[in-house]
């Protein structure tokens, strides 16, 4: 009786991968495929599109940045402009004061004179200035008393006739005041007072 061998087992035939199924590469022995002509193509397309849009990124940040500062200047230099105006009006309103006409009159607010109430005029004939009446008093000449003058302030008026006008308290501030003479009682500006023409340092009226 002889012993049945058995069959070899027979491998099957390898089969052709199927279509639609995935194949697995490995990283560390699979050479990268080659990019194609338009693959590079478009690679370089983006790449200069790119360095484009940074280029004009760039010039677009250096044009605003030399706007701001033209900005700037204008700004500084309008503030310098503003202020040196301010300061030129201010010194011109104080540099040219208001002009006041002063008119002497006496007592009994008849104009008189202009030098009946000037200060070297009163102290040459005797007379003397009272600050709390605001007078000037001459004496009258051969004796019996007093004559009174003081200036009467933006009024008018011939000699011999009542004062039109006026007041008779000394304007506020530093205005030049003049009288009809021509002859300036206190000369204004920048805050000082002048003396009155003469030199005796005695302003006339009050």
């Amino acid at each position: 009786m002889t012993e049945d061998t058995p069959p070899e087992e027979q491998q099957p035939p390898e089969q052709a991968p199927q279509r639609g199924s995935m194949r697995f590469q490995d990283p560390e022995t699979t050479k990268p495929r080659e990019p194609s002509l338009a693959e590079q193509r478009a690679r370089r397309k983006a790449l200069a599109e790119e360095k484009e849009r940074t280029e004009a990124a760039k010039q677009a940040y250096k044009e605003a940045e030399r706007k701001a500062a033209t900005r700037r200047k204008v700004l500084i230099g309008s503030g310098v402009t503003v202020g040196l105006v301010g300061v030129v009006a201010a010194w011109y309103l104080v540099g040219t004061p208001e002009t006041v006409n002063a008119v002497c009159t006496d007592s009994n607010n008849v104009v008189q004179p202009d030098e009946y109430c000037d200060d070297n005029y009163a102290v040459s004939h005797g007379g003397y200035y009272n600050a709390g009446t605001g007078f000037w008093f001459i004496p009258i000449p051969g004796g019996g008393g007093y004559t009174q003058y003081r200036y009467n302030y933006g009024g008018t008026g011939t000699v011999g006739r009542p004062v039109s006008g006026g007041t008779y308290t000394k304007p506020s501030g530093n205005p030049t005041i003049k009288t009809n003479s021509g002859k300036t009682v206190q000369r204004g500006g920048f805050g000082i007072s002048g003396k009155s023409s003469g030199g005796s340092g005695k302003s006339g009226g009050s």
